[in-house]
C-alpha cells in the first residue's frame, strides 16, 4: 500500500529514459500529486488516519520529484533554443514549464510553508481540517486529468505509457476497496472512485487514438 501508488511511474520513467522524449507525459500529473500529498500530510496533523497512507504520501512526493528531475534533464538535453524559463521570471504563461529542477523545488517550498503555517494556526478548527481533507483528496482525484487533457489536445497517446495507466487503474481500484474496508474518511473513498473513472476515460482514449492499442504495451 505504501509503494503501490508509485509503481506505475516506473514504466513511464523507463519509457522516457529509453526514448529520450517527454512529449507524451504530462508533468502536470506531478503537480497534482505533489499538491495533493502535501495537503494530505497536513491533513494528518489535524485528523490522524492510517500511518500507511501517510507514508504513501511521502513516497509519492519523492517519486514525483524523481520524475520531474528526469523530465528536466531530458528536456534540457533536447532543447534547441538557448532561452530558458524559470519560476523567478514570474511569467504565468510558463507556469510548470520551467527548465530547472530547482524551480520546482522552490515552488514546493513556497507552497508548503504558508500551508503549514495556516494549518498550525487553524489546527483546532474542525471545519478547516475537514476542508483541508476534502481539498487534498479532491486534488488527488484530478490526478489523471492533466494526462487526459494532453491526450485530447494531441489527439494521440503516443509517448504515454499504457502500462502506467493500467497500473493506475489496478492501484486505484485496490485503493478504493481498501478505503471502503478500512472505513477511511469519506474524502478518501470519493477520491478513489473519481480516479477510477478518469483512468477508464484515459484507457478509452488509448483505444480511440490507436487502431491497435495493445501494441503500445510492448
Amino acid at each position: 500500500m505504501v509503494v503501490g501508488g508509485a509503481l506505475p511511474y516506473a514504466s513511464q520513467y523507463q519509457q522516457i529514459l529509453r526514448t529520450k522524449n517527454t512529449d507524451g507525459f504530462s508533468t502536470r500529473v506531478c503537480l497534482v500529486l505533489l499538491v495533493a500529498n502535501i495537503l494530505r500530510i497536513l491533513f494528518w496533523f489535524g485528523k490522524q488516519f492510517e500511518v500507511t497512507l501517510l507514508l504513501q504520501s511521502v513516497v509519492m512526493i519523492l517519486t514525483m520529484l524523481v520524475m520531474l528531475n528526469l523530465c528536466c534533464s531530458v528536456q534540457n538535453t533536447n532543447r534547441i533554443s538557448t532561452k530558458q524559463y524559470h519560476i523567478t521570471d514570474l511569467d504565468p504563461r510558463f507556469f510548470w514549464n520551467w527548465d530547472g529542477f530547482e524551480d520546482y523545488l522552490i515552488f514546493m517550498l513556497a507552497f508548503t510553508l504558508p500551508c503549514a503555517f495556516t494549518t498550525l494556526i487553524l489546527l483546532d478548527s474542525s471545519l478547516f481540517v475537514e476542508s483541508l481533507g476534502f481539498l487534498a483528496v479532491l486534488t488527488e482525484a484530478m490526478l489523471g486529468l492533466p494526462q487526459l487533457l494532453q491526450n485530447q489536445r494531441n489527439h494521440s497517446t503516443t509517448g504515454m505509457s499504457v502500462n502506467m495507466v493500467l497500473l493506475w487503474m489496478a492501484g486505484d481500484s485496490f485503493k478504493t476497496a481498501y478505503f471502503a474496508l478500512k472505513e477511511s474518511p469519506l474524502q478518501f473513498l470519493l477520491c478513489g472512485l473519481t480516479q477510477v473513472l478518469v483512468d477508464l476515460a484515459i484507457l478509452y482514449q488509448v483505444c480511440l487514438y490507436s487502431q491497435d492499442p495493445w501494441d503500445k504495451l510492448a
